[in-house]
């Protein structure tokens, strides 16, 4: 009896025993564990059994968290291993692009696309995401090959392909048509500014064709503003001219100025070109940024980009005709016979010195001392905003000719101790007139017109932008003001926390100059504490009105309520239109 039980249990052992091995033998192996041995269902293929390994290897190393395989839906691991596929073809694309094998590559990138064209994004939100992503990449691709195939079959990379669309053909007939001469004075004055872009484009490795840029941004105009608030030869708005090192300040704004501008719209190109890889798309963003096309093509609705004019709908309409339109421009100027097209009176480089001024002088005062035209000086100098050297160390450019007669008079021309008239800008409202405007601000319509470069008989346009000059300027040169001629007996003012000679010449209705003369100042630098001689008006307090801004207060409530004008307390208190206030902030006001 002994024996037998011990019989039974022998028995019983084997049993289990071949339970647990026949468990182990099926039993699937978690992810978060080795899955080197892992057996794949006999269902898979022996390539998709092998991407799946090794996208669960993948999760696994890096510690990622997830279901054990049995409790994943099998079609998840089915669309991942697409994915993982259209990755290695986009990878294989890659190789081919760098070898020069360009029609494999895109024979590739079509083999990819074909594959997550059949991806069932309702298997996970991860799978849909990740379609997308490829989707987009393999759009940016073709861009960048599509161009590469340009430069082998143009045969030069210094070459922006022309397209004569239908598109192009009417951009070409404007220009030739009603907008002929703007066509011609823009070609006029090219002239001046393209041997210097020329050569910074040659420099730089980029076509020459980009010279032409200008003609369309600007006509070539220094000064030129769009309704946007672009400035300049190439239109840069403030931020990106910013962005490319361009600087804006109270006196210099060198999106002015030619060279320096030259400069930063060739850095722009550049990233723009290592973006895209397709000029015409390049373009297109130059105009409405790279974040407005790469949304376009991350939104389009095609298998994928072949180039820009598969962008073409879907752009902002005045980027849509951009792109046509410089490409029109550069048809015209390679046929200039063909449409009677002839530069009469062409505008030619001006030959200058630069010199290290450290003085705050006007430009006017240069031009009278070395007997050359003012408006030849300001041509040289355009980043200056308001034809005064700023109070700091300033690069000046002399004409050639004039840059012993200018070393030989610099001490003598007189010190301008004057801060430059505050500028708005107004966008034009249906209705409104020059002398509404100049009302509406407390200024005149001369003021506005000299500000703009225009008559005062100028057609205004609503939704346009015009600069706006403040009223309250200082005296300048010298001449004194109706105002500070009235004097009073000079009173001890102790300088404050944002006090600066401007301000406390606002402050007593005298002048910058006044104060320095009175104080012996040689610069315009202050600190807190100094106590300065000031000899105000009748009409002025010799305490001034503080106002402390409130929750909800506004420039535009605070001078109301003081019955001033805005941009008197804008300039009273050294703000812009665009400046933020804040509660407890301290305003002069009066």
């Amino acid at each position: 009896m002994k024996h037998l039980k011990l019989v039974a249990v022998f028995f019983l052992v084997l049993i289990l025993t071949g339970c647990q091995q026949t468990y182990r033998q099926n039993a699937i192996t978690p992810v978060h564990g080795d899955v080197s041995d892992t057996s794949f269902p006999d269902s898979k293929s022996d390539a998709d059994s092998r991407k799946m390994k090794r996208t669960v290897s993948k999760a696994s190393a890096s510690g990622t968290a997830l279901k054990p395989f049995e409790e994943t839906p099998e079609s998840v691991y089915s669309e991942q291993v697409k994915i993982d596929q259209a990755l290695e073809l986009c990878n294989l694309a890659q190789e081919m692009w760098e070898q020069g094998r360009l029609e494999e590559a895109l024979s590739h990138l079509d083999d990819a696309y074909a594959l997550i064209l059949d991806i069932n994004t309702d298997a996970a939100l991860e799978i849909s995401q990740q379609k997308e992503d490829i989707r987009f990449m393999i759009s940016k691709r073709i861009l960048e090959i599509y161009a590469s195939r340009q430069v082998v079959v143009a045969g030069s990379h210094n070459e922006i392909p022309i397209t004569l669309n239908d598109h192009v053909q009417y951009e070409i007939k404007r220009l030739t048509g009603p907008e002929k001469r703007f066509f011609i004075n823009s070609l006029e004055r090219s002239s001046r500014f393209r041997p210097y872009i020329l050569s910074q484009l040659k420099a730089a490795g980029l076509p020459e064709e980009l010279s032409w840029l200008p003609l369309i941004e600007s006509g070539y105009q220094l000064r030129a503003l769009s309704s946007a608030r672009a400035l300049g030869l190439w239109q840069f708005i403030p931020s990106t001219g910013y962005k490319f090192g361009l600087t804006r300040n109270q006196y210099v704004d060198e999106r002015m100025d030619p060279e320096k501008s030259t400069l930063a719209a060739i850095a722009y190109l550049k990233e723009l070109h290592n973006l895209f890889g397709d000029w015409t798309t390049v373009l297109a963003a130059y105009n409405c940024g790279e974040g407005r096309v790469l949304r376009t093509i991350r939104n389009q609705r095609l298998n994928y980009l072949d180039n820009f004019w598969d962008l073409y709908q879907n752009l902002p309409r005045e980027t849509a005709r951009y792109v046509p339109r410089f490409l029109a421009t550069l048809h015209i100027i390679q046929n200039l016979d063909t449409y009677g097209i002839t530069v009469d009176n062409p505008l030619h480089p001006i030959p200058y010195k630069t010199f290290e001024v450290k003085k705050q002088i006007r430009l006017t005062d240069i031009a009278k001392e070395i007997a050359v035209p003012a408006d030849e000086l300001k041509a040289l100098n355009p980043e200056l905003r308001h034809d005064i050297l700023p109070p700091e160390t300033y690069q000046l450019k002399i004409p050639e000719n004039k840059s012993d007669l200018f070393l030989a008079k610099l001490d003598k021309i007189q010190t301008a101790h004057a801060t430059p008239q505050l500028v708005g800008y107004h966008k034009i409202r249906r209705g409104e007139t020059l002398s509404s405007i100049a009302t509406r601000y407390g200024t005149t319509v001369n003021t506005i017109a000299r500000a703009n470069n225009i008559s005062r008989t100028h057609r205004i346009i609503a939704g346009n932008v015009i600069k706006v000059p403040s009223s309250t300027t200082t005296s300048q040169g010298g001449k004194t003001s109706v105002a500070a001629s009235k004097k009073q007996t000079p009173v001890r003012y102790k300088v404050q926390k944002g006090d600066s000679l401007w301000v406390i010449a606002r402050k007593f209705s005298t002048t910058t100059k006044e104060i320095m003369t009175a104080n012996n100042l040689s610069n315009a630098t202050l600190h807190i504490g100094q106590v300065l001689t000031v000899t105000p008006s009748k009409k002025s307090s010799t305490s001034p009105a503080y106002y402390y801004v409130k929750s909800g207060d506004s420039p535009f409530l605070i001078a109301k309520k003081h019955k001033m004008n805005l941009n008197r307390l804008l300039a009273l208190n050294r703000l812009s239109k665009t400046c933020k206030i804040f509660p407890g902030q301290k305003l002069v006001v009066e």
